[in-house]
């Protein structure tokens, strides 16, 4: 079926989407790891400075936030958009 593939448009946005929310997603977590530990997020996890546990550490918040991020971003994103196909699907031309 060919509804069964994404069209170009989504496929645009959704690509658009996901860098968006990937940038703004590290920014945050950078912002909330600070608070949290009142240190700058480790630039390289395997610097002999950073110690394992916080390398570790911010992998996770990492790793489960930016996969947080983008399923909820995403699940948003595509809803609206085939709410929007819908409508334009529906609403007759003049």
């Amino acid at each position: 079926m060919a509804d069964d593939k994404p069209d170009i448009a989504w496929r645009v946005i959704g690509g658009l989407v996901g860098l968006a929310t990937a940038w703004a997603a590290k920014k945050v977590l950078g912002f909330v790891w600070v608070k949290a530990t009142g240190k700058e997020p480790p630039v390289d996890a395997e610097a002999p400075e950073v110690s394992l546990g916080e390398a570790i550490g911010y992998a996770v918040v990492m790793g489960v936030g930016m996969q947080v991020a983008q399923i909820v971003v995403n699940r948003t994103a595509k809803k609206r958009y085939d709410a929007w196909r819908a409508v334009k699907q529906v609403t007759p031309k003049p």
